[in-house]
């Protein structure tokens, strides 16, 4: 006679988690922080930012080529 099947799931985590809006302030920290330390930086992404009002079909072949070589490049 087959033995009955268990279930095996885990317990949650006994530890606390921190709050989702504790993460969100520590990365906005780190990004303000960067920011401040490397100007010449903002400067280039706000360059960037610009740039992409011209380049969006770029990003979008891009991305709908990585589409295909992710779900059509697996092996069967």
């Amino acid at each position: 006679m087959p033995r009955p099947i268990r279930n095996v799931t885990l317990d949650e985590s006994p530890r606390p988690r921190m709050p989702r809006w504790l993460g969100y302030t520590i990365v906005l920290v780190i990004v303000v922080g960067l920011c401040v330390l490397f100007p010449r930086m903002l400067a280039f992404v706000e360059l960037a930012a610009r740039q992409l009002r011209y380049f969006w079909w770029l990003i979008l072949l891009a991305l709908v080529g990585g589409y295909f070589w992710f779900f059509f490049g697996r092996k069967k």
